[in-house]
């Protein structure tokens, strides 16, 4: 426990070290909530993947692979377009922030569609869609800590440490702010992406020489997806792809990547460093999976596979070194929630209403932030039974912001009237099949009852496209958002703000 313990801690203290070394006090609210979009490629990079792959990729997506064999590279298939779409997204986004002084997600919603109350409605689905997902987040530090404990913690007690760590590492996100989530997500992510993705090289050819696994060996279930007859439905699969993919850019701490960079180039150059290392990383995860599921060890535990066959390989030195990787995961994951629903807290509910000056923002922002922390860290330390069906349930919900926002950047007849009533619609149909059906949908052949709530919040969003006619004003005002983005290429400044 020395060396395991040990090697945590040594990592914790570089971060912080690195934290305070880099500190820098904000002027404004932008530079609290967007870094001052101040940062290059590698860091916009590392920061997307810190966030996107949180450390539950190591326990739950590796126990899936162990269990499932290739149905678990949904997750790769869909982190992939994600990234595309970051290249699609990159340019339109970018320059309405610049041009408009953008800090969130919602601020982008009420840009567009010149509606103040659309921006409170967007923060509060994400806030409410993303604190199951901090807190099961949270939760994982259990399995974390109760294996660098070599099975000394009981799994209530490790969840008490890991929520003990993750909160005291608040401290810095909360009084740096969007700068220092990226800063430390530069650090975070080179150890868990680049130095577990070395890791789990090294532990397949471990695998395959000393264990003598091999994916020709495998079950030829492993090798199954659902189909026809499935009891999942011969969607199932594109249904997880297509919300996943969607899903990626809804979530506020993901979205917020776009506004954090010094320019579009610097945000497409980070798409082309990430596309390559979400595919070796996702890869090299799910094949170690498979390949450990022919150790009866990890298949006795999978949510432990990450642990249990780097321990065997290397003892508690390489055990000590898979906490590291898996810490530097959940912390950049953590730190990204946490930090964007304080600053939507501030921006997007209380200063919408509130008439609030830049240092009255950020006092909003961090105390909100230490709110959402203690709250988070509260209920993960509860044994709480439907907390995973939450989420699950959440993100059927937070998909539904991927009609207004994507069509809202590209096609300019969309309105206010039908982005407010389509997500209202759309979430309103997802959580009602969720509800009834418990997510296995008898009629839906595979189909989420996310995919379904798309269905409606589309339906309302084209109606009230072409039955509501904009006025003269509002095709004005579109017309320039969208001739701002026409006319202007590159880095730079987009001209006056159109009339909300």
């Amino acid at each position: 426990m020395i060396v395991t313990f040990g090697l945590l801690a040594l990592f914790f203290a570089y971060v912080v070290w690195v934290l305070q070394r880099n500190r820098v006090y904000d002027r404004s609210f932008a530079d609290y909530a967007v870094g001052g979009r101040s940062f290059g490629a590698r860091y916009q990079a590392m920061s997307f993947l810190n966030t996107w792959y949180p450390g539950s990729m190591f326990t739950a997506f590796g126990a899936l692979s162990v269990t499932s064999g290739v149905m678990s590279f949904y997750v790769l298939s869909y982190s992939l377009l994600t990234v595309v779409l970051l290249y699609v997204l990159a340019r339109p986004v970018w320059l309405w922030g610049k041009a408009y002084d953008l800090k969130t997600q919602p601020d982008l919603f009420a840009l567009r569609y010149g509606s103040r109350h659309i921006r409170s409605i967007a923060a509060v689905i994400g806030l409410v869609s993303g604190l199951p997902w901090l807190v099961l987040g949270m939760q994982a530090l259990g399995n974390l800590f109760q294996a660098m404990s070599l099975g000394r913690l009981s799994f209530g007690a490790a969840v008490v440490v890991g929520v003990l760590v993750i909160a005291v590492r608040q401290i810095w996100t909360v009084r740096m702010g969007m700068r220092g989530v990226v800063i430390s997500d530069y650090v975070q992510g080179m150890v868990a992406y680049v130095g577990g993705g070395l890791m789990l090289a090294g532990l397949i050819v471990w695998l395959m020489v000393v264990k003598g696994s091999s994916l020709q060996g495998l079950d030829p279930r492993m090798y199954a997806i659902p189909s026809f007859g499935s009891a999942e439905g011969p969607l199932y699969i594109f249904a997880l792809i297509f919300t996943g993919a969607l899903g990626g850019w809804c979530w506020p701490y993901i979205f917020v990547r776009l506004f954090t960079a010094d320019g579009v180039e610097s945000l497409k150059k980070s798409a082309a460093i990430a596309t390559p290392l979400t595919f070796l990383f996702g890869a090299a995860l799910l094949i170690f999976g498979m390949l450990a599921s022919q150790v009866p060890e990890a298949v006795a535990k999978p949510d432990d596979v990450w642990f249990t066959i780097s321990q065997q390989a290397g003892g508690v030195v390489l055990l000590g070194l898979a906490g590291v990787v898996l810490l530097a995961a959940s912390m950049g994951h953590t730190d990204g929630n946490i930090q964007a629903y304080g600053a939507q807290l501030a921006n997007d509910l209380v200063g919408n209403y509130v008439e609030l000056d830049q240092k009255a923002m950020i006092v909003v922002a961090k105390v909100g932030m230490l709110i959402i922390t203690l709250l988070a860290s509260w209920l993960a330390c509860l044994e709480l039974p439907a907390l995973f069906s939450l989420a699950v349930l959440a993100y059927q919900g937070i998909i539904q912001l991927a009609v207004p926002q994507f069509l809202g950047i590209f096609w300019k007849r969309g309105n206010k009237q039908g982005a407010l009533a389509g997500m209202v619609a759309g979430f309103a149909v997802a959580v009602g099949l969720e509800l009834a059906y418990g997510g296995a949908l008898p009629f839906g052949y595979g189909l989420t009852s996310g995919c379904f709530g798309l269905a409606a919040n589309l339906l309302v969003y084209l109606a009230c496209a072409f039955l509501i006619p904009q006025s003269a004003e509002e095709r004005r005002r579109v017309e320039a958002l969208f001739a701002a983005i026409e006319e202007k290429r590159g880095r730079g400044a987009v001209g006056a703000p159109a009339p909300a």
